[in-house]
Order: structure tokens, then sequence, then C-alpha cells
């Protein structure tokens, strides 16, 4: 009974299940069914206004072609006017230019005739104007050399005083403008420059404590003073001046060997040949000190490093310091053109080392000039070449005696040269070369024709010259003013520069009775 109804149970449960699912499955199927339904509507819909959108934009995009069409027509029939008009513009030009280039054409071709024209009438005239001077130099009986002689001869005659202004007032400012610069150059050099003004004299006269000295000096049978001049190279001149020898030679260091030794040989007070021999090598080799020395101390004045030179050549350059020239110490004068020279290549931009070496230098073969031949310029350069100097400063010795150097240090060396010279106090000349030289400006100004009398004044610095007022005219005393001073500087040594001054004076006199 009890399976029964679990049996009947479980057939209940089975048939309500199947029952179920099948209700279910129904439901299912009708709800699904609904959805598919439903979702085909919203597609239907969704396809309506995706096709209603799609029908918009092609209206719309149709717009735009259709907008974008006309603008592009628009703007191609706007291009094709503009070119029209560009093109009818240029077709205008090119008329225009095609008119000128035909004036162009029309006026070359009118002065091609024309020049043809002006050369046919210049052949004329030339042929005239040969024919007429033909003419007039048989007439005149002149070539046509003569007649332009003639021609220039009348015309300088008739503008002789133009000509004579003109060319003084051009020669005055040229002058004054080459002299002002030259000035200013010199002037900047010498005023950073000072120096001493007093004459070195080196004496060759030895004082005597009395006059009982001069025999002991000559010795028995002359013996003492024999080797003395033997030795030493030099002549002693015993006269009746009182308590003084001279000593006479031509080498400032064999006078100088001379001097020592004698007042050595004085002051010892023993005189004799073997005591003489003696004073004479302790003269030298002290001398040949102070040579080097005082050619170091110049080195180190002018700041030229003394490893630089040769030993040999500093002991030469020292023995200018007992070489005088017109009574100016030449070692002194070498150091004052060194520095003089290193100051006007400061100014004038050239090789101040260059110039400062070569100044100190430049009268180097006054030092052997007595020992050996030749003009010492010559020797100081056969000298600098010798000990490995460069010829741009080796040249200076020579160029210093030039007229024109052909270097720029050569003119600033000759030119530091003249300065150390001429400034004054420097040197001093004798009475006589002093008088000659004043002599030979005058004689120099006396030997041209027309002139009256010439006076050299200013210690030789002008000469005026008085010329015939009949025979020289305003036009050729400025020639011979030129003429003259021409030749004062080819025939005439002169320290400086010689103003030549030519006075034309006309006088008129007349009595009243």
């Amino acid at each position: 009974m009890l399976s029964l109804d679990i049996t009947l149970v479980l057939t209940a449960g089975l048939g309500v299940f199947f029952i179920g699912s099948f209700v279910g499955y129904t439901i299912r199927k009708v709800v699904m069914k609904n959805k598919a339904r439903s979702v085909e509507e919203r597609a239907e819909k969704i396809l309506q206004k995706a096709k209603a959108q799609e029908k918009e934009i092609l209206l719309q995009a149709k717009e735009k072609a259709l907008v974008a069409l006309e603008e592009s027509k628009k703007e191609v029939t706007d291009r094709r006017r503009e070119m029209q008009s560009q093109q009818q513009r240029l077709e205008q030009r090119e008329n225009k230019f095609d008119q000128q280039l035909l004036a162009l054409e029309d006026r070359k071709t009118k002065l091609e005739q024309q020049k043809s024209e002006v050369e046919r009438v210049r052949e004329k005239i030339e042929e005239i104007k040969n024919e007429q001077v033909s003419k007039l130099q048989a007439i005149a009986g002149l070539t046509r050399e003569q007649a332009r002689e003639e021609l220039f001869h009348a015309i300088e005659e008739a503008e002789k005083e133009t000509l004579v202004n003109r060319t003084r007032k051009l020669e005055q400012v040229s002058e004054e403008e080459i002299e002002r610069k030259a000035r200013q150059v010199i002037s900047l050099a010498v005023q950073r420059f000072a120096s001493s003004h007093v004459v070195d004299a080196t004496t060759t006269m030895v004082e005597l404590p009395s006059d009982e000295m001069k025999g002991r000096i000559i010795g028995k049978e002359g013996r003492n003073i024999k080797t003395l001049e033997r030795l030493t190279g030099c002549e002693l001149i015993i006269d009746d001046t009182p308590e003084m020898i001279m000593i006479s030679g031509f080498s400032p260091v064999r006078r100088q060997v001379a001097l020592r030794a004698l007042q050595a040989l004085i002051k010892d007070g023993r005189i004799q040949p073997a005591r003489i021999e003696e004073a004479i090598t302790d003269a030298k080799k002290n001398l040949a000190k102070e040579m080097k020395k005082a050619g170091e101390d110049a080195l180190y004045e002018l700041g030229v490093p003394v490893s630089s030179i040769d030993p040999k050549l500093i002991s030469i350059l020292g023995r200018l310091k007992f070489r005088t020239s017109y009574g100016q110490n030449v070692l002194q004068h070498s150091i004052e053109v060194a520095r003089i020279s290193g100051m006007l290549a400061e100014e004038l931009g050239a090789n101040v080392f260059d110039s400062k070496k070569g100044g100190l230098f430049h009268d180097i073969g006054k030092a052997v000039d007595h020992d050996m031949q030749g003009a010492h310029p010559q020797i100081g350069y056969n000298i600098m070449k010798k000990f490995g100097f460069p010829e741009e400063i080796a040249y200076q010795s020579v160029a210093h005696h030039e007229d024109k150097p052909k270097t720029l240090e050569g003119v600033i060396v000759k030119a530091a040269d003249a300065i150390s010279g001429a400034r004054p106090g420097a040197r001093r000349n004798t009475l006589e070369e002093y008088i000659q030289r004043l002599q030979n400006l005058e004689d120099t100004a006396n030997s041209f024709e027309g002139v009256e009398k010439a006076y050299a004044i200013q210690a030789g610095r002008e000469v005026r010259v008085f010329v015939k007022p009949t025979d020289v005219d305003e036009l050729s005393s400025q020639n011979l003013a030129r003429e003259i001073a021409k030749k004062i500087e080819t025939e005439l040594t002169y320290p400086g520069e010689v103003r030549v001054t030519v006075i034309r004076e006309t006088r008129v006199v007349e009595y009243a009775r």
C-alpha cells in the first residue's frame, strides 16, 4: 500500500514536472517570440531612421557640391578675365617696347650719320689747320716747335706775375705742411730725451810736476822717449811749453795708452825702458777693461742684451769712448743716436729695436778707421756683417751718410745722427772751418749770373743774395733761389739746412732842381 502510494506520488510528481516543463517551455517560447518581434520592430525603426538621415545627408552633400561647383566656375571665370587683362597689358607693353626699339634704331642711325659727318668735318679742319700752319711757317720762317716755344714764351711773359705767385703759394703750402709734420714727429721724440750739452774734451797734453821731468822722460841718448814712441806708436812733442808734453798720433786709443803710461811713470818716478814697457802693458790692459766696460754700460743703458753681442764687438764699441768728432764724444753720440732713433721709430711705426741697435753701431767704423783703410761708414758696415748683423741693421752704418737712404730705419738713423750732432753745444768746429764754410756759401751764390752780392748770415744758416733788377726779374728770382739751393745741396757740406733768400730791389731816383 505504501509502495503504491509512493509510486502514485512519484507518478504524480513526474506528471507535474512534465506539465510544468511544458508550460514553462510554452511560456518561454511565447516570450521569445514577443522579444524577437520587439527587436525586429526596433531594427526596422532604426533602419528607417538611417535611411531618412541618408537622404538628408545626400541632399546636403548635393547642395554643397552645387555651391562648390558654382564657386569654382566663378573663380575660373575671374581668373580667365584676369589672365585676359594681363595678356592685354603685356601686349600693350610689348608694342610700346617695339616702338621704343624702333626709335632707338632710328636714333642710332642718325648718330652714326652725325659721327661720320663730324669725322669728315674734323678731317677737313685738320687739313685746313695743317695748311694754315704750313703757310704760317713759310711766312714766319719758323718750325712748329719754334712757334710753340715762341707762344709759350709769350704766355709766360704775359702771365709772369700770376705764375710766380701761384708757384710761390704752392711751394709755401707744401713746404709748410712737410715742415710741420717733420717738426711734430721730431719734437715728440726729442722732448722725451735730454742729454748733456757739454762738449767732451779728450786732451793729449800731459802735465809735468817740473821741467826737470822732461829730461828724465827723454832719457840718456833719448832711449826713454824712443821706447815710448816705439811701443805706443805716438810721437811725444817736447817743446818750450813749461811743464807740458804733447802726445801726437792718429789713433785715439794709442794716444790714451801713451797718456796713461806717462802719467803712471811720472807718478812712480822710475823712468827706464824696462819700466816703460811694464807701464805700457798695464795701461793697455786697464784700457781694454775700461773699453769693454764702457761698451757693456752702453748696451745696458739702451736695453740691448749683452749676451746677444760678441765680446770683441763690445770692446770695439767701447773704443768709441776715446774717439771724438768735432769735440763730441763718439760713444756718447752713438748712445744719443740710438735713443733718438728708437723714439722716432715709435712715432713712425718702424722697427724700434733695429733702429736703436743700428743707431748705436752706426759709427762703429770710427773706432778702427785709424787702423784700417776706407771711409768709416763702409768699415762699420763690414764690421757689422762680420759679427753676424742682419743686412737691414748693417746697412744703417752706410745709410746715415747717403743722400736718400733706401729703408725707413736708415732714414730714421740719418735724422737722429743729424739731431744729435746739430743740437746746441754738441760739437765744436774750428774757426778756420767755420770761416771757410761761410766763404763757400757766399762763393756759391756769387757764381750765378745776375747776382750783385751775397752774404752768409746766422752762422751759415741763411744766405741772402742781392740781384741786379735789370738782369733778374720776378720769375727768374724764384728760379735763381731754387738753383742756388740745389747747388749748395750738391757741392757743399753743412749741418742742418741753409735758407736761400733772393732780394730784388728796384730804386728810382730823381732830383728836383
